[in-house]
C-alpha cells in the first residue's frame, strides 16, 4: 500500500530573520501511524540556510504524525526535528531545547493556547484592499460579517476544516481588526504539542492558500501606518492556576515575567519593535505592564479569570511569527522553574 508522507520542518531563516516551513514528499509501501514508523530522511541544508554546500546533509527525525487532509485517505503529515550530520540537534531546532524544560515542569502540568494572527495577500496587496489607496479605517472588520467587511472567509473556513480533519486542536477562527487579517486558535494543550500542532496548522494554512491563489504572511506589521499588527497571543496556565484560588498563582507570575521581560522580547519574533509600539492594542516593547482585561498591557488577566479566581494569563507580547517552542520554553522557565 503506497503511503504519501509529507515531511515538514523549520528552516534556518533567511539572513537571521523569521524561520519558514519547508516540506517534501516520501512514498513508502506501508501504513504509518506513529513517528517511529516513519523513516529518518535527509535534505540539502545549504538550500534552507542550515548548512554549507561542502557539508550540506541534514537529518529529518519524525516527531509528530497527523492525517493529511489535502491528500486524504491514509496519507500523513510528518513533522520533523532537524539534526546535523553528526546527529546533534541543529541550531535551528528549538524543539530540542524545549523537551528537557517540559520534562522538568511536567508535575505543574503547563497548558498553552496560541492565537495565531495572519494576513492574506493577493497580487501584492492585503486581500480585500482596493487596487489604489486604502480601505475604510479599521473598526468594522474585527469579527465582521458581509462582503464589505470580511475578506478571505473561504480560505479561513477551508483551513479550519483541514485542521479538524488532521486532528489538530483548533478551537476557533475569527476575522481580525485589519481587513484581510484573520486568526485561528490552537489549544489548550501541552508545551510540545502546542508547538507541533501550531506548525502543522501553519503548514495547512499555506498549503490550502495555494488552492485559492492567496499568499499568507506572518509579518508582525504587514502594513505600516494606522493599522493593527499581527500577534501570536499566548495563553498560559499551570495546574495551580486552574485550581480554586489559582488567581494567586497567576498574580505571582507577574513579577517573574517582568524580571525577564527583555529576554522574552528578544525571543518573541523578529520585527517585534515594529508591532509593540504602545499603539494599536499593544504595550511598548520597552516596558512591562499587566492588568485585568487590559489589551494595552504586556500580559492580560482576562476579566472572567479575575471573577472566577482561577484560570490563565494571556501573554500579548509574542508576534505572529513567533517560534512556539521558544515561547513555550521561556514561559515555562520563567514561571515554573
Amino acid at each position: 500500500m503506497a503511503t504519501k508522507l509529507e515531511y515538514i520542518w523549520v528552516d534556518g531563516g533567511r539572513d537571521g530573520g523569521t524561520k519558514g516551513l519547508r516540506s517534501k514528499t516520501k512514498v513508502v509501501n506501508h501504513a504509518v501511524e506513529t513517528p517511529e514508523q516513519a523513516p529518518e530522511w535527509t535534505f540539502d541544508g545549504s538550500s534552507t540556510h542550515q548548512a554549507q554546500g561542502h557539508e550540506s546533509d541534514c537529518i529529518l527525525q519524525p516527531v509528530y504524525i497527523a492525517a493529511d487532509p489535502t491528500r486524504g485517505g491514509h496519507h500523513k503529515l510528518v513533522l520533523c526535528e532537524v539534526f546535523d550530520n553528526k546527529g546533534n540537534p541543529h541550531a535551528s531546532n528549538t524543539r530540542a531545547a524545549l523537551r528537557g524544560v517540559a520534562e522538568r515542569a511536567k508535575d505543574q502540568d503547563p497548558w498553552f493556547g496560541i492565537e495565531q494572527e495572519y494576513t492574506m495577500f493577493q497580487n501584492g496587496r492585503p486581500l480585500g484592499w482596493p487596487d489604489n489607496g486604502y480601505p475604510a479605517p479599521q473598526g468594522p472588520f474585527y469579527c465582521g460579517v458581509g462582503a464589505d467587511e470580511a475578506f478571505g472567509r473561504p480560505l479561513a473556513e477551508a483551513h479550519m476544516d483541514a485542521c479538524i480533519d488532521a486532528g489538530l486542536a483548533i478551537c476557533g477562527i475569527n476575522a481580525e481588526v485589519m481587513p484581510g487579517q484573520w486568526e485561528f486558535q490552537i489549544g489548550p494543550i501541552g508545551p510540545l504539542a502546542v508547538g507541533d500542532e501550531l506548525l502543522l496548522a501553519r503548514y495547512l494554512l499555506f498549503r490550502v492558500g495555494e488552492e485559492f491563489d492567496i499568499a499568507v504572511t506572518l509579518d508582525p506589521k504587514p502594513v505600516r501606518g494606522d493599522w493593527n499588527g499581527a500577534g501570536g497571543h499566548t495563553n498560559f496556565s499551570t495546574k495551580a492556576m486552574r485550581e480554586e484560588g489559582g488567581i494567586k498563582a497567576i498574580n505571582a507570575a507577574m513579577p517573574r515575567l517582568e524580571k525577564r521581560h527583555e529576554l522574552h522580547i528578544a525571543n518573541y519574533g523578529e520585527g517585534i519593535e515594529r508591532r509593540l509600539t504602545g499603539h494599536h492594542e499593544t504595550c511598548s516593547y520597552r516596558e512591562f505592564k499587566f492588568g485585568v482585561g487590559h489589551r494595552g498591557a504586556s500580559v492580560r488577566i482576562p476579566l472572567h479569570v479575575q471573577q472566577q479566581g482561577k484560570g490563565y494569563l494571556e501573554d500579548r507580547r509574542p508576534c505572529a511569527n513567533l517560534d512556539p517552542y521558544t515561547v513555550a520554553r521561556l514561559l515555562v522557565e520563567t514561571i515554573c522553574l
